[in-house]
Order: C-alpha cells, then structure tokens, then sequence
C-alpha cells in the first residue's frame, strides 16, 4: 500500500536500475519515456502472491487498484496536446501473472492495465470535461541459455477518449500495437553485446500514418505522418569494468517519431522521419 511501482512486462518494476536493464533505453514501443511518471509508478493497493514446484517451476501474480500519476506536463501533453485544463486520476486497475521454470531458462508473462484518467477543463477552455481510457494487453516471454538471452514483448493498446465534444479528440478511438525483438550475447565474462529490433504503431490500422495525415479532423495541425509510428534498430555494448561499475554505450537508428517527447520537439512538422540516436551510460552500484 502506497506508491509502487506498477507491475508490468518484465523492466518496469525495475527501469530506474541500470544494472537490470538490458540497454540504456528500454524499448521504447513498450516502457515509454516521454510518459514515464505515469507508468514508472501510482498510488495503490497491491497483492502479490507466488507458488512454486519441485518440478514444474514457480509462478507469480500481482494485482493492484491505483491512482495513476498524472500531474506532470509531459504526461499531460502526450494525452490531451497543449489544452488549458488539468489532468485527474481515476480509479484504474492493474494486474501481471508470471511463470519461471526452476532454473530460469524460460519466463512467461501475462499484464494488463485498465487506466481511468479524467480530464478538468479550465475556465475557458476548447474542451469540455472528458474521460480518456487506456487499455494495453502485454505479453512477455523469454529464453536463457548460459551466453544468450533472447527476449520479445508485444503489446495491443486500446486508447478511447470520451465526452470531450471536440471533433479531434472524441475521433481518437484507436488500437494500437507494439513489439519487439532482441537478443543479448555474453561472449566474455565482462561483456555484453545486445541487438534489438522495435516497432511502435499508434494505429495497427494506419501503420504509415497517411490516413491521420490527410485527415483534417483527426490532424487538424498536420502532423507529420512519421509522427505515428517508430521503427528501431538498437545496437548496444556492455562492459562490467568491475562487480560495483558499468559502462555502456549504444546506437538507435529510428524511422519515425511516435515516442519523441511533445515537450522536447514542440514542432512536430520540423523532426525528421529518420534519425539516430547515440548515447553512453556509467553506472555505480553500492
């Protein structure tokens, strides 16, 4: 009981420690950055429970009602743009089951979350007191030999906006999809080496996003149609310096721009379709 973190796929619990994570940057199709505050965590009440067998392995569940975390200005713009008024939580509910063999080779995993969040308009607003409901269906598996770790998720979202009375926001209604692939290879004792492929589309019916483009109800601004979907190649490098220190460095090749921050790239005609990414991270842990 009280702020946890939220229980989905197989990072989030664990995304703020570098040394659980398997790049820099989670993969971005499932663990959003530009919303981090709200998946990272929310105010609720938790179960958890866990059996295990001899034989057939252990299985966990974890199920939770929350208030998620909406507060913040980057949450706020990715949901409802640059509107005056303020976000409001919900009641909303999330829960994940979990199955490990005993000696961790496989690990399977079933999330999901109902997220409620309300909206307040201000005292002139364009819109009018509405409700968005975010509904992403996760499925999470994994298989680990000695110097292999591969390792795919794929997710189906459900966004509906409701009782907004604006043509662009009450015409939303979309399902999205998610996934990825990647593989990590211990080939020495200090390092590491990770490729991963991932996709993100805001609309599994409109991947290119030239259906949103030419729409002058869904796109009044005309966003680019790269706007809606993101493809990565990731490529990264692990070094264990020592048990404590951690350096790493990798290289995202990106075609679109979906999950770019609305607040770091307020105009979204002036990004480009394609991009790269370079970064590098050293972590220490005591």
């Amino acid at each position: 009981m009280g702020r946890l973190k939220n229980p989905f796929g197989f990072y989030n619990d664990t995304r703020d420690v570098a040394f659980t994570r398997p790049s820099i940057l989670l993969p971005q199709s499932i663990y959003f950055d530009r919303t981090r505050n709200l998946a990272l965590s929310a105010d609720s009440v938790q179960i958890y429970g866990e059996t295990s067998h001899a034989t057939m392995g252990s299985a966990s569940f974890q199920f939770g009602v929350i208030r998620p975390i909406v507060g913040d200005l980057d949450t706020k713009r990715a949901l409802v743009g640059r509107a005056s008024g303020d976000l409001a939580p919900d009641v909303s509910y999330i829960g994940r089951g979990m199955y490990e063999s005993n000696d961790k080779r496989f690990r399977l995993a079933l999330s999901g979350i109902l997220l409620n969040v309300n909206y307040n308009p201000a005292t002139v607003d364009a819109l009018s007191s509405g409700a968005i409901h975010f509904a992403p269906i996760f499925i999470s598996a994994q298989y680990n030999t000695e110097k292999w770790t591969f390792t795919s998720e794929y997710a189906i979202r459900k966004f509906q906006f409701t009782d907004f009375h604006n043509a662009t926001l009450d015409n939303q209604d979309a399902i999205g999809e998610s996934y990825y692939f990647q593989g990590a290879y211990r080939f020495h004792p200090k390092w590491e080496a990770v490729l991963r492929y991932d996709a993100l589309y805001s609309n599994r019916k409109d991947r290119d996003g030239s259906d949103y483009f030419s729409s002058q109800v869904l796109n009044p601004g005309h966003r680019p149609a790269h706007s809606r979907f993101a493809k990565d190649i990731t490529v990264g490098l692990r070094w264990n310096i020592t048990p404590e220190l951690m350096l790493r460095a990798e290289y995202h090749r990106i075609n679109g721009t979906a999950w770019l921050s609305g607040l770091d790239n307020p105009v979204p005609a002036q990004t480009e379709q394609h991009w790269n990414l370079f970064s590098t991270q050293l972590s220490y842990r005591f």
